[in-house]
């Protein structure tokens, strides 16, 4: 009882994201997804969300779940390799989730998304968002570069928009 308590009040009295990442740290992180994206051929998005619908807290919606909802609502899913990849961080509970499509699935271990995980983390008590953020896009592009890389002479479609998305 005390514990969900606790979490509302937290999403209550949230820091809103957009004080968090300007538009001119979106913009940034958008340039590091297009750039890692030239390495390979995944698609990697960001969203951040400042908290839950008091909805969503009252019923116990964990920050996994709605990555995973975020994940659907933002099509990372819809790539022809099945190699999407979302980085997704609630900033009321401190949760950073990363959902990667299944095309990902043996090929990256649990092991190295949270070190990625670890690494945003780390950066993220600095204070320094954007940079932390950038820092993870990088870990996600170079796992996707040995997976999937970028064959040179050949066309790659930017299927899922670079910009990131404040939910």
């Amino acid at each position: 009882m005390l514990a969900a308590l606790t979490r509302t009040l937290r999403h209550l009295f949230a820091v809103d994201a957009r004080s968090r990442f300007t538009v001119d740290d979106m913009d940034r992180i958008a340039t590091a997804i297009r750039e890692g994206e030239r390495r390979h051929h995944g698609e990697v998005c960001f969203a951040v969300e400042s908290t839950l619908p008091l909805g969503q807290i009252v019923r116990g919606v964990q920050a996994r779940a709605r990555a995973e909802a975020a994940f659907g609502t933002l099509r990372v899913w819809d790539t022809v390799a099945n190699n999407g990849v979302l980085i997704y961080l609630l900033l009321a509970d401190q949760r950073i989730e990363i959902v990667a499509d299944r095309g990902l699935g043996g090929l990256v271990s649990d092991a190295q998304w949270r070190g990625v995980c670890q690494l945003l983390e780390e950066r993220l008590r600095s204070g320094d968002h954007a940079n932390a953020v950038i820092a993870a896009i990088h870990e996600v592009s170079d796992l996707l570069a040995a997976h999937f890389p970028q064959i040179p002479g050949t066309a790659d479609v930017d299927e899922l928009p670079d910009q990131p998305v404040y939910l």
